[in-house]
C-alpha cells in the first residue's frame, strides 16, 4: 500500500470471534480497531485486495523469507490478517497444506472463502486452506482459532503486508504478537513486515517535522501515537503506524518473543513492477516464540 507522507490527512455468514469491537473505542474521533476494520470492509478497500489476491499473489521477497524459515511444506501455518486470501492462496501454490488464516474484516474473509472456492482449495481434512474471522488482539478468547489449532501449536505464524501496524495503539500490537506466539509451539517463527520511516534521509526530514508537530499539540487528532497516518489514496481509507527499527526491536522483547531476522525487502529479493506499484518499500521481521 502507498503512503505519502505529504498527504493531507483528511477525514457471508461464518464463525467469527469480532463481538468485542465496541469495547475499544479511545476516544470520540480517534481512530480505532473499529475505524480500521469498517475502513477494510468498505466496498473500495475489498475491491483492491480482492485484485491482488486474484492477480498479484505472493512476493518474491515474502516466499524468499517463507522458505528460509520455514522450509517444511507439512508445516502448520497461521497467517494474521490474511485479506482477501493474496499470500495464503500463494501459500497453497507453493505446496503447504496445513494453513489456517484470518481476518478480522468479514467482506475481505468472505472474498478469500469464494476465492478458495473457485480454485477448488479444500478447507477441511489432512490437507486444507481454512479462512476464518477473528481479531489477532484476541485469539487466547476466540473459540474458532483455538478449534482449528493443531495439539502443540501451530509450526509458524505470518502478518504480512504490515498488517500489525493497522492494530492502533502500541499496546494492542505487542498484545497481538503476545497472541500469535501463544498459538505457536516453542521455537516456532513470527514472520511480519513494517515500514522503516528512518529509512531514508527525506523520511528522517519529513518525520522531524512530524514530531515537532506532536510537540505543538497540532498532529492529526485522530491519531494515537507519534508514527501514526490515517490517510486515503485509491485503496481506500488506510490507518497506518510507521515505526523505526528500535521500536519493533522492544515490542519483540515486550511480547517475549526472541529476534532472529530483519532486513528491507530489497534486500531479500528483487520484486517485479506490480509488486513495487502495490506496495512500498517495507522492512521484513522474524521472530520466534
Amino acid at each position: 500500500m502507498h503512503f505519502n507522507p505529504h498527504l493531507d490527512l483528511d477525514p457471508l455468514a461464518m464463525p467469527s470471534c469480532n463481538s468485542s469491537f465496541m469495547e475499544h473505542r479511545v476516544d470520540q474521533g480517534q481512530v480505532t480497531s473499529r475505524t480500521v476494520r469498517d475502513d477494510f470492509n468498505d466496498a473500495v478497500a475489498v475491491a483492491h485486495y480482492t485484485r491482488a489476491a486474484h492477480f498479484l499473489g505472493l512476493w518474491k521477497s515474502e516466499r524468499a523469507v517463507i522458505e528460509r524459515f520455514l522450509p517444511d511444506r507439512g508445516a502448520t501455518l497461521l497467517e494474521a490478517g490474511c485479506g482477501a486470501g493474496r499470500a495464503s492462496i500463494g501459500l497453497w501454490d507453493l505446496g503447504y497444506r496445513r494453513i489456517v488464516a484470518f481476518d478480522f474484516a468479514s467482506e475481505l474473509v468472505a472474498q478469500a472463502r469464494h476465492l478458495a472456492e473457485t480454485r477448488a482449495i479444500p478447507t477441511s481434512g489432512m490437507e486444507h486452506l481454512t479462512f476464518l474471522e477473528a481479531d489477532a488482539t484476541e485469539l487466547g478468547n476466540c473459540h474458532v482459532i483455538r478449534d482449528n489449532a493443531p495439539k502443540g501449536g501451530f509450526d509458524g505464524t505470518l502478518f504480512l503486508f504490515n498488517g500489525l501496524m493497522q492494530i492502533p495503539g502500541r499496546s494492542r500490537r505487542r498484545e497481538a504478537l503476545a497472541q500469535l506466539k501463544a498459538a505457536c509451539r516453542p521455537g516456532a517463527p513470527v514472520i511480519f513486515t513494517t515500514h522503516d520511516r528512518d529509512y531514508t534521509p527525506a523520511e528522517r526530514v519529513l518525520w522531524r517535522l512530524e514530531a515537532d508537530r506532536w510537540r505543538r499539540g497540532e498532529q492529526d487528532s485522530r491519531l494515537l501515537e507519534f508514527g501514526d497516518r490515517y490517510f486515503e489514496d485509491e485503496a481506500g481509507r488506510t490507518f497506518m503506524h510507521l515505526p523505526d527499527r528500535q521500536e519493533i526491536l522492544e515490542d519483540i522483547a515486550a511480547s517475549g518473543l526472541t529476534h532472529r531476522f530483519d532486513a528491507m525487502r530489497k534486500e531479500i529479493a528483487p520484486e517485479s513492477p506490480a509488486v513495487r506499484d502495490f506496495s512500498d518499500e517495507c522492512r521484513f521481521w522474524v521472530a520466534s516464540t
